[in-house]
């Protein structure tokens, strides 16, 4: 088996969002927003070409998630009816490795620059 390398790449959209399974008077059940920062990581062994994964073929999976959650209310679209960090990045990690079979993703979602979640 060759070496494992890994290759990662950013993204950032801005959207709202509510969470609507924290007690009532709890700031995040309010509608609100964050310029989001995504990483994505991957890890493989190098193809004949000296790369895990040419990054355009990554950008051409992971851009079109992006657009779709960039400046929407997250809590509309079909699968983030409760959108903490944490189920963003599984629902981005579900779509890349559907995408891209034989990788495991891993994701790491900002909020803000501070809290972050990160899927595996």
């Amino acid at each position: 088996m060759g070496e494992r390398v890994r290759i990662g790449a950013s993204y950032t959209f801005e959207a709202a969002h509510w969470l609507p399974n924290v007690p009532d008077g709890h700031k995040c059940k309010r509608l609100h927003g964050h310029n989001y920062l995504v990483e994505i990581l991957i890890e493989g062994s190098l193809d004949p070409r000296g790369f895990v994964m040419d990054y355009a073929e990554l950008d051409a999976v992971v851009q079109p998630l992006i657009d779709q959650l960039d400046h929407r209310c997250l809590n509309d679209l079909p699968g983030l009816e409760n959108p903490t960090s944490e189920m963003l990045g599984l629902w981005l990690r579900d779509r890349i490795k559907a995408a891209l079979p034989g990788f495991a993703p891993m994701i790491r979602v900002w909020e803000t620059p501070r809290y972050w979640a990160e899927v595996s």
